[in-house]
């Protein structure tokens, strides 16, 4: 591969991990053909990109993309397949889920969440666990609507006494 192919790579991976904000490194080494033909093809169907790329490539266009981490560039050993997704845990979502079909891989080296580094395979379930962006506004918003509602049904189950009320003052008034 020439140089200038090289950096076109690396321009191309480092927008893509400051237009994601979410990426995974994951290990698929010594997997068939068939079973990283299965992987793409989940990844394609949840809306995660994927790209296997050379480590001194990866690390470049993290340089490149301002991702400065120590942690990160340790665990370039390998084959690195990376995974990008615009929610933090639908690549987690989906190793554990690959698992579960059948293997012990993808396994996973690296994630970059929101400028969060989570390093090695034990990070899995928490990653799993994390709440997309969406969900958390949602349960804010959730939270924040649930004392109007509660007020709203107190006054909906005593309406009957309360406009009961109200008639007998205007009759006697």
């Amino acid at each position: 591969m020439r140089k200038e192919e090289k950096q076109e790579i690396v321009q191309a991976l480092a927008e893509q991990i400051k237009s994601y904000g979410n990426f995974y490194i994951a290990d698929t080494a010594d997997l068939s053909v068939d079973k990283v033909g299965k992987i793409r093809r989940k990844c394609f169907e949840s809306g995660i990109e994927v790209q296997v790329v050379k480590n001194t490539l990866i690390k470049k266009a993290l340089l490149e993309a301002g991702v400065d981490s120590e942690e990160i560039f340790s665990v370039l050993k390998g084959a690195s397949t990376m995974m990008f997704s615009e929610t933090g845990n639908g690549p987690a979502k989906l190793i554990k889920q690959l698992r579960k079909e059948g293997g012990e891989k993808p396994l996973l080296k690296a994630a970059y969440i929101q400028e969060t580094a989570f390093i090695g395979d034990a990070q899995l379930d928490t990653l799993v666990n994390l709440k997309s962006k969406e969900e958390l506004v949602a349960d804010v918003i959730a939270l924040l609507q649930s004392p109007a509602k509660n007020v709203i049904s107190a006054l909906q189950s005593g309406g009957n006494t309360v406009s009961g009320l109200l008639k007998a003052l205007e009759d006697r008034g």
